[in-house]
């Protein structure tokens, strides 16, 4: 799709602002992507859309997100049905636009799946409009707090773009341990 000559596209998911970064949750129906961003934005973080998300490319190459305007400021919450973000929340719960920095993906949790358990990379970018955006995948099982986790993964994000790494830093660590375990044996 093309605006004024400016590509855009419409994707399924929802948006908020979190620490800075704008972030497209996507995922299956009934995984729990409106109740995850509505615990969010309890918790101070900024909402843009829910359930559609138009997308374009600035002039200066960004690829931002926003909601339609039929539905800006509105959520779907199942067994409460609509509820209006900025009359319960107020105004600075609401943002018009955000850049997005990160794709969460949440997916259902299955009990035979190898998950990454190490966090050596991420799994595989998102693209939005030819752009690649970074994506981590969170698994949704009973007990697990995933708006908790969600704001776990914007901190690893914006270390990761900072250059630190958890995973690589215990990977030293290790092999360290390891490389004296073996000269101390030599001796």
């Amino acid at each position: 799709m093309r605006t004024n000559g400016a590509p855009q596209a419409v994707i399924s998911g929802g948006l908020l602002q979190m620490f800075g970064l704008g972030i497209m949750i996507i995922g299956d129906s009934g995984v729990g992507k409106s109740e995850s961003a509505l615990e969010l934005i309890a918790r101070g973080h900024r909402f843009i859309s829910d359930d559609v998300v138009h997308v374009r490319r600035t002039a200066a190459g960004r690829i931002v997100g926003k909601a339609p305007a039929l539905s800006r400021y509105f959520m779907e919450i199942r067994g409460l049905g609509i509820i209006n973000i900025k009359e319960i929340f107020g105004a600075a719960s609401i943002c018009c636009q955000t850049s997005i920095d990160l794709v969460i993906r949440l997916k259902k949790w299955h009990r035979k799946k190898e998950y990454d358990r190490l966090g050596l990379r991420f799994p595989e970018d998102f693209t939005i409009l030819g752009e690649r955006i970074p994506q981590l995948n969170i698994p949704v099982a009973p007990g697990r707090n995933i708006a908790t986790l969600m704001e776990v993964a914007c901190k690893v994000h914006i270390l990761r773009k900072r250059g630190y790494q958890a995973s690589l830093e215990l990977v030293t660590k290790l092999e360290r341990a390891l490389s004296s375990e073996s000269r101390g044996d030599r001796s």
